[in-house]
């Protein structure tokens, strides 16, 4: 697979997971200090949109400020990630599977999309309510709280909070739709 070079102000979907789907995140705990690694090593060279943490792997989508140190910041925070879970779970080797997947968005509508995809994993991977999911950006971009995601782009993608929540919704109903054939 060929891989996108990150570019200034452009938007990326980037996800990976554990090297044969193993366990990446194994508690709360290794999900925080991975989110603190994302916020020590990317803080000035990119902005989040969404973001989602699941049990063997994540999806962010980000928007590029400084490209000439971005995947180093990647590298950094996999790096660091994978020798302090190694080290707690007493493991050796590659944890992520070789290089962190991304995908270029394309335009507004393949942007919206990808905000409800990252956010809707909780429930298509594990039935799980996507809207009170911990590790998950949703509840951050519908809450008042301070943050450093870029709360305010994604709602004004969607025209608001309400065409927001209206939106997952609506998408999570038809992904949840069984289809019957006769």
């Amino acid at each position: 697979m060929k891989l996108e070079i990150l570019e200034k102000d452009h938007f990326y979907h980037i996800y990976n997971r554990g090297i044969n789907s193993d366990t990446i995140f194994s508690s709360d705990d290794n999900k925080s200090y991975f989110l603190k690694l994302f916020s020590k090593y990317l803080t000035d060279k990119i902005e989040i949109l969404a973001y989602c943490l699941m049990d063997n792997h994540f999806h962010f989508l980000i928007k590029i400020v400084d490209e000439k140190n971005v995947t180093q910041g990647f590298s950094n925070i996999f790096n660091a990630y994978a020798k302090a879970f190694n080290k707690q779970n007493d493991r050796t080797g590659s944890l992520f599977e070789k290089i962190f997947k991304r995908i270029k968005i394309q335009d507004e509508n393949h942007l919206r999309n990808i905000i409800q995809y990252v956010h809707l994993n909780p429930k298509h991977h594990l039935d799980l309510n996507y809207k009170t999911y911990k590790y998950s950006s949703f509840q951050t971009i519908i809450s008042d709280k301070q943050t450093k995601l870029a709360r305010n782009q994604v709602l004004n993608y969607f025209e608001g909070i309400d065409n927001f929540i209206y939106c997952h919704d609506f998408k999570n109903e038809l992904l949840s739709e069984k289809f019957t054939f006769e």
